[in-house]
């Protein structure tokens, strides 16, 4: 009787553990005595038990096969062995244990279903590719279902916030189900995209194979909200504020309806105040909505022409589905405005040096057959300089520090039909301007294609956005790419007149306008003023770049 009260009580606090194991069924083997701790494990696994009875001089051994999810309990004591099964019916989901259980994590790969017979699959969920990643696009599968798959081949193309990304395969075996098809769209990072299987005889089983709602979100766990959902708190609470009238208490003057005519009139938007019951105790019946939606359906045929006449045309449009790159931009742009306190610090710099130096390496490239220098490519490697001798503006705002950056990224901005990428160009104070110039037409061809890589264009310390040679512009105020505390707008140059060194002499002489965004958390006024003096040097001197 000792034995089995003190089964039955333990018993109990299993009770208190839900949901234990996600997607495989597990042993849980208790040993009773007195330090006894619980052990978790999966199928086909032998779990050996040596462990100290109630005399201390005496060890038993005891092993035993994992079979179909039971649970097995054992109490030793002095070589007599009593043992109790019970059936676990919760599958295995992440390990949410009763607090009482103390047990190390158990990694589910493999996929078991208890109730719809299907064979051991692995669910392949929308992976996260990028830190700023919640959903993404099925770009186009390069497997169909049915074919083989090996470790490292790929096999899909995302759409991520930032780019087209490869998926490659973890595991070998056989595409059985593809869940989301080509094209398909925002689908959450985590959602089951598509199973796989071991066996190429299970694929049939999975014809109509669809993931449940907890399925599919028993995958890879979303990555934490951005920041800038701050900026939707306010449209969340004045939602609650908004909708608390509407939950208060029934009055006298409640009107009483049926849960079908209900749901009618909410899918008809039909108010229940207008309508007399004609049900028990005057309640609204699902015939007095038709009867309504009848009647109201003549007025408007009635009342047709006469609207016609007095309502103006209607606006032609065309609505444009955004595109990933689109949404991330917009949610950090906002972001950077509502958290960012930009100011503005703005120089003319005369590049008519400038313009002489690029002439004589175009040259250079020309007969070596290198790519051409753009001005650019020179401002690049300008602003790369600038950072390096003034590195307080090559930092990153964080609510304990300023982290000042010892590498010397420039992210440049480039448009194309998709929205607007900012690849990033490393080290580039170290780089040469022919380098630099390669590298920064190959970043813009692939975000053209939209076909930048995670590492294209992550980690950049400071930003580049010139509208000014292919648009014209003269001058302009960019918006901060976050962490990054500054960005350079940069306008085009043109002529102006300007004294000579004569009474009644000018010249002639080419200047841009750049605009530097700053950061006032990170980069003081004299800072920013500093680095533009830095800079607007190297311009006006580009011989010294090369030094």
């Amino acid at each position: 009787m000792a034995y089995a009260s003190r089964i039955i009580n333990h018993s109990k606090k299993l009770r208190n553990a839900p949901n234990f194991l996600w997607h495989d069924y597990a042993i849980l083997t208790r040993c009773f005595s007195k330090d006894a701790q619980p052990s978790f494990g999966k199928r086909d696994d032998i779990w050996r038990i040596r462990h100290h009875c109630y005399a201390p001089s005496e060890r038993e051994t005891v092993s035993r096969s994992a079979t179909n999810g039971t649970i097995t309990v054992f109490d030793i004591q002095k070589r007599n062995i009593s043992l109790t099964t019970m059936q676990v019916r919760n599958p295995i989901a992440g390990l949410a244990f009763n607090q009482r259980f103390s047990c190390s994590q158990v990694s589910m790969q493999r996929s078991f279903s208890s109730d719809s017979g299907l064979p051991s699959h692995q669910e392949i969920g929308m992976p996260s590719l990028s830190p700023t990643m919640t959903e993404g696009n099925i770009a186009r599968w390069l497997k169909k279902e049915g074919d083989k798959v090996s470790t490292g081949e790929v096999l899909c193309e995302v759409e991520t916030d930032k780019a087209t990304v490869e998926m490659e395969c973890m595991e070998e075996g056989y595409l059985a189900k593809i869940i989301h098809g080509d094209g398909s769209k925002e689908i959450k990072v985590g959602e089951v995209i598509a199973i796989t299987v071991e066996d190429d005889g299970d694929i049939a089983k999975f014809k109509d194979y669809k993931p449940s709602a907890s399925d599919a979100g028993a995958g890879s766990s979303p990555p934490a909200p951005p920041k800038n959902e701050v900026a939707e708190q306010p449209v969340s609470s004045s939602e609650q504020k908004m909708s608390k009238p509407t939950a208060g208490p029934p009055t006298k003057d409640r009107i009483f309806s049926s849960p079908l005519a209900r749901k009618l009139a909410e899918e008809h938007n039909v108010p229940l105040s207008s309508i007399k019951g004609t049900g028990p105790d005057g309640h609204i019946v699902k015939a007095d909505i038709e009867d309504y939606l009848a009647s109201r359906g003549k007025e408007a045929l009635a009342t047709a022409p006469m609207a016609k006449a007095g309502t103006p045309a209607a606006l032609d449009y065309t609505d444009i589905p955004h595109s990933q790159i689109r949404k991330v931009t917009a949610l950090r742009l906002l972001f950077s405005k509502q958290t960012i306190p930009h100011y503005y610090l703005t120089v003319d710099t005369c590049v008519d040096k400038l313009l002489d130096l690029r002439s004589q390496l175009n040259q250079l490239q020309e007969e070596s057959g290198g790519k051409r220098i753009s001005v650019n490519d020179l401002v690049i490697k300008a602003v790369a300089l600038a950072l390096r001798k003034v590195p307080q503006c090559n930092s990153s705002w964080t609510d304990d520090y300023i982290r000042q950056h010892h590498n010397i990224n420039i992210n440049v901005a480039v448009q194309t039909d998709n929205g607007l990428f900012v690849p990033v160009i490393r080290d580039a104070d170290k780089k040469g301007l022919s380098r630099i110039a390669e590298e920064v037409k190959q970043l813009a061809q692939k975000a053209k294609e939209n076909s930048l890589k995670p590492e294209d264009y992550d980690g950049g310390t400071f930003t580049v956005s010139n509208l000014g040679g292919p648009f014209g512009i003269k001058q302009f105020c960019a918006i901060i790419n976050p962490p990054q505390s500054g960005i350079l707008a940069i306008g085009s140059a043109e002529k102006r007149v300007v004294p000579g060194s004569g009474p009644e002499q000018f010249n002639f002489a080419s200047f841009m306008s750049v605009t530097m965004s700053c950061d006032h958390r990170v980069i003081d006024g004299a800072i920013g003023a500093e680095w533009l003096k830095a800079f607007k040097g190297y311009i006006e001197n580009p011989e010294s770049m090369l030094l």
